[in-house]
């Protein structure tokens, strides 16, 4: 049960990882959700994995109980994570709407390349960064 369980965390983290790195926004948003799910499992997980066990003591009877801690911290996390799920949704379908594309843009800005901020005025170079001086 462990290995199964272990193996679905992995899997879940790594397909959310892999769509956390797309640079599309709807991918990016079930990435999230995909490691928001892998986190949920591990905190269920964490608590013990057993069945049919109450998860409060019994002062009377000598028997096994699941810690109740991990299902609540699982709880909160699912709604937590529904609600950031759904303001990430409403932001991007903002930024589509604004844009009317779905991608991510991500400008770099490398100093090894020379921004071309130079411009042509009668024959001689101006550069933008002295302030247009000859």
């Amino acid at each position: 049960m462990e290995i199964l369980v272990a193996s679905a965390i992995g899997i879940l983290t790594a397909a959310g990882v892999y769509l956390v790195l797309r640079l599309r926004a709807f991918p990016v948003i079930l990435g999230i959700a995909l490691l928001s799910y892998a986190v949920n499992v591990f905190l269920f997980a964490s608590g013990r994995l057993a069945t049919g066990l109450p998860p409060i003591l019994n002062k009377y009877a000598e028997v096994g109980y699941t810690d109740p801690l991990p299902q609540a911290l699982t709880l909160t996390a699912i709604v937590i994570s529904f609600g950031m799920t759904a303001v990430l949704v409403m932001i991007a379908l903002g930024s589509y709407l604004e844009s009317a594309e779905d991608g991510v843009n991500i400008d770099i800005h490398r100093p090894d390349v020379d921004d071309d901020d130079d411009d042509k005025v009668d024959g001689e170079t101006v550069s933008a960064k002295t302030g247009g001086a000859r």
